[in-house]
């Protein structure tokens, strides 16, 4: 007995020699990574927090859908649908406002806790009193701070109701609750880290709900539990043994935050990862001509684009708008930049999405851009600046978008940031310009449609923070259109409507969007199992194994 703790207790202490000999800065890299680990480099800078109720980066999307368990999740088969995840079964009353969860039986926390029915209240009563970024895909179905305990509650050990406002579309309601603002979280162990405040407007309630705690810490259920986030270092998942489903076939997965393309590919030549994620063209075609590594793709409910804060007052004319579309050179940047990453798509709603719309009407035509700015009364130019996280392909696509500005005689300043950094600033909306991505927080039309054409508070303190509010869109007949859609039960009236609200985006919005992302990956071929999903929330690597 003595010897195999002794033994146990050893092998624990080696893991975690191996783990912080693959963190340490500066340190020598493994020529080898551990069997029992998977090791990944992905740029992490853009992770702020990993409360789940907080959380609304693309990184931390991928680091909760691996460790965090919701009521229902996408169906992989068939994306059209959800699947139950702690969800047994459920039912929609006959008036469509009434939704009752029945939970698997015997589920438990990585803590221990049993999971209940009072947990998956407490973590919907606690996204809303918290009232962060993500918070307006639950807040949305009428619910606030007053009736959350209402509307969301248990009604015994294994049953959960949700009442919504409206009688949306089922299948509407149900995707939003896969969206990572859906993870329950251990009430019982998160209640032993909240911490009190004094209320203010930020913060209405006299506690966190622990929201401080949960920046860095763990509450979940998934298959993977967060042992560790160091920030623009590391990340680094282990298995949760008390997952109720298969368990992970790895010990660990350790996320390395890399930034350069080239870096990632000579790190995975030389055996020091097992997986590239940030790869760019040239270095993807090198590993696809690699017979030691192989890639993988698939494609992705995100968009990149170029967004015009409207509190900038040439950025606010509608001939400045229409003229910066026509300053990109889309031709270039799909054959060189996103190459076997991305296409051209100048639409927000992805292909494959309900309602999507496949036009790209746009190119790079300076003679027309000049016409439309001496039209909007600025013939001979002005000043403006761009937060850029200083990443591929954004950072070559700003550098693009520059010169062509610059032949129109548009001066733009190239701000570089990290992706913490840029993404604050913008959710601010203290930008001019702005590059980023969006991704589908959920599989259904609205989850684009709404960031991008509704903004029911255009103030500074309005509580609906979408894409259209941070750049100051105020678009009120947009807005009541974007919400009349969910009520649709037609699908394809439903479509319609949403193919109208693309062409308005594409005619008259801040809104330069440019391609839709292709996820690669470069892997080593000791992995079996490794597959990217179609948002970053269903990369799941609990299947991954080494051989």
């Amino acid at each position: 007995m003595t010897i195999h703790i002794v033994n146990r207790q050893f092998k624990a202490l080696a893991a975690t020699a191996a783990v912080a000999i693959l963190l340490a800065a500066g340190a020598p890299a493994f020529a080898e990574t551990p069997a029992d680990t998977l090791v990944e480099a992905f740029a992490i800078d853009d992770i702020i927090s990993m409360d789940p109720g907080e959380a609304f980066e693309f990184s931390t999307a991928e680091m909760t859908g691996n460790s965090y368990s919701m009521l229902v999740r996408l169906d992989m088969s068939d994306t059209s649908k959800v699947t139950g995840d702690l969800a047994e079964s459920w039912t929609v009353s006959d008036d469509g406002l009434t939704y009752t969860f029945k939970l698997k039986p015997g589920l438990k926390f990585a803590s221990g806790n049993p999971i209940t029915a009072e947990d998956v209240a407490w973590s919907f009563e606690r996204v809303i009193k918290l009232d962060k970024s993500p918070a307006f895909i639950i807040n949305q179905f009428g619910l606030n701070g007053d009736n959350v305990t209402e509307k969301a509650k248990a009604v015994d050990a294994t049953t959960f109701v949700f009442t919504v406002d409206k009688a949306y579309s089922p299948s509407f309601v149900l995707n939003c609750l896969t969206a990572t603002v859906g993870a329950i979280v251990d009430k019982k162990l998160v209640l032993e880290h909240v911490a009190a405040v004094t209320p203010s407007e930020e913060h209405k309630y006299d506690n966190d709900f622990g929201n401080g705690w949960l920046k860095t810490g763990y509450a979940g259920s998934g298959p993977f539990k967060m042992r560790e986030w160091r920030a623009n270092e590391a990340v680094v998942l282990e298995r949760n043994d008390n997952y109720y489903g298969e368990k992970a076939k790895l010990a660990r997965v350790i996320y390395r935050h890399m930034k350069e393309s080239s870096g990632q590919r000579l790190a995975l030549e030389a055996g020091d990862i097992d997986v590239a994620r940030n790869l760019e063209p040239n270095d993807l075609d090198a590993i696809k001509k690699n017979a030691e590594l192989s890639t993988t793709s698939a494609p992705k409910g995100t968009v990149y684009y170029i967004s015009l804060n409207q509190k900038n007052p040439n950025l606010a004319k509608p001939e400045v708008r229409e003229a910066f579309k026509y300053l990109v050179d889309y031709d270039a940047i799909g054959s060189t930049l996103i190459k076997g990453i991305g296409e051209i798509h100048q639409t927000f709603l992805p292909k494959g999405v309900l309602g999507e719309l496949d036009e790209n009407p746009y190119k790079l035509d300076v003679a027309k851009a000049k016409e439309l700015l001496a039209k909007a009364g600025l013939a001979d130019g002005f000043s403006v600046t761009m937060d850029v996280r200083n990443t591929q392909p954004v950072t070559g696509i700003a550098e693009s978008f520059q010169q062509s500005l610059a032949q129109a005689g548009v001066k733009m300043e190239i701000i570089p940031g990290d992706g913490k950094q840029t993404l604050t600033k913008y959710r601010a909306r203290n930008h001019d310009m702005y590059i980023g991505q969006w991704g589908m927080d959920y599989f259904d039309p609205n989850s684009n449609a709404e960031t991008f054409t509704a903004n029911p508070d255009n103030s500074d303190e309005g509580k609906t923070k979408t894409l259209a509010w941070r750049n100051a869109w105020d678009v009120p007949d947009l807005t009541k259109k974007t919400a009349a859609a969910l009520l649709e039960k037609d699908s394809a009236k439903r479509a319609a409507t949403y193919q109208e609200l693309q062409k308005a985006v594409l005619e008259t919005s801040p809104f330069v969007i440019i391609f839709q992302q292709t996820e690669v990956a470069g892997l080593s071929r000791k992995l079996t199992g490794f597959k990217l999903g179609p948002s970053f929330d269903t990369n799941f690597v609990y299947n991954v194994s080494k051989n």
